[in-house]
């Protein structure tokens, strides 16, 4: 498989691309490169990896062959390093020397991404995000609050399916209105039913769906929304000095996730102008989705892990917008004596109700 390496041509060191310059940067002499110049590369590649689909990964004669399954061999053309990543990994660094690759054969074809968006914020942006989501937690260790704690902090593309699709929907409710009103010495509660339809069709554009099963979907969807209006063609310079996977989740698979969120924002929207009732049952949903179309992106993810007590906590930060998301562990001795203490402030508060109560009775 072909092995895509960036180095400068002035100085032939690493290039990377820096979020915060939108180009291609190196690090050792500060020259920096219009993404335009790198189209031309890219085409070209294409129509090298085309004309040698055959290559092969490389492997060791000592892996049998369930050590090997999932994995794949690469030969760093830099150091000459072997390089074992997961077979999904589109872009990733030598663990040696550091550099920059790219897997061209998990970007070919079916596998090249539509779209891309590429790094808005940079590592330190991350770490100052992580920073301030430590801030004011009161019941949090205090070794948290020690940001080299951090065990490993990574930019990846985080593959996604782009999904636009058209909802037709009809529905039925039975509603009601209630009011209450004296009539002499009787308190009288009048109940009206009523049934309400709606019909009617919605157009939903770039409903983002991760295609990857090695993050939690709980966290990608807690990282959205990402603005796709950002999004670019796919070039293989963006992912420069960072790690991506090929997507390991079709669009098939992605699809009823996909469509449960339509027929869910389907359902809030027509609820929504079924207002001025006291009370709204929906008593009959037909909602059919039609046009449904997927396109393959890469989008911009901060990943941090970090350990407590044998637990691994891991945290994200949406690479374009800054949206942190991530649990974070409680100090139990702490919250005891929270615990206590607020039980304590409020026996004290019973006891002086309690008192003032007998003391004017």
């Amino acid at each position: 498989m072909a092995l895509l390496e960036y180095k400068c041509p002035a100085c032939a060191g690493k290039l990377e691309f820096n979020a915060n310059a939108g180009k291609v940067k190196c690090p050792f002499c500060d020259s920096e490169f219009d993404m335009a110049m790198f189209e031309q590369l890219d085409a070209a590649l294409d129509s090298q990896v085309e004309e040698n689909l055959s290559w092969q990964t490389a492997s060791t004669d000592t892996w049998t062959d369930s050590d090997n399954a999932g994995m794949a061999v690469y030969s760093c053309q830099s150091c000459g390093a072997q390089i074992v990543t997961d077979e999904t990994t589109a872009a990733s660094k030598c663990p040696y020397c550091d550099n920059p690759i790219v897997m061209m054969g998990n970007l070919k074809g079916d596998l090249k991404p539509d779209l891309i968006i590429p790094f808005k914020l940079d590592k330190k942006a991350a770490k100052a995000e992580y920073t301030k989501h430590l801030s004011g937690k009161k019941l949090l260790p205090s070794v948290f609050s020690n940001q080299n704690h951090i065990d490993e902090i990574k930019g990846v593309y985080v593959p996604y399916w782009i999904f636009d699709s058209k909802a037709e929907a009809s529905m039925q409710y039975d509603c009601t209105t209630v009011k209450s009103f004296n009539v002499g010495e009787w308190r009288v509660t009048e109940t009206q039913h009523y049934k309400a339809f709606r019909s009617g069709s919605l157009e939903f554009e770039n409903i983002p769906v991760d295609a990857s099963k090695k993050i939690e979907d709980s966290l990608t969807e807690s990282l959205e929304p990402f603005d796709l209006s950002q999004a670019v063609p796919f070039q293989t310079a963006y992912m420069a000095g960072y790690m991506a996977d090929r997507y390991d989740v079709t669009a098939e698979d992605d699809a009823e996730r996909v469509n449960a969120r339509v027929k869910t924002s389907t359902e809030r929207t027509f609820a929504d102008s079924v207002a001025g009732y006291s009370s709204v049952a929906v008593t009959d949903s037909n909602i059919n989705l039609k046009n449904g179309t997927a396109k393959y992106a890469l989008l911009p993810v901060w990943i941090m892990n970090t350990t407590w007590k044998g637990n691994n906590y891991i945290f994200a930060m949406n690479g374009q917008t800054g949206k942190f998301v991530g649990d974070l562990p409680c100090d139990e001795s702490l919250k005891k004596k929270i615990t206590w203490g607020t039980a304590a402030i409020a026996a004290i508060a019973t006891f002086a109700v309690g008192f003032l109560i007998h003391l004017f009775t």
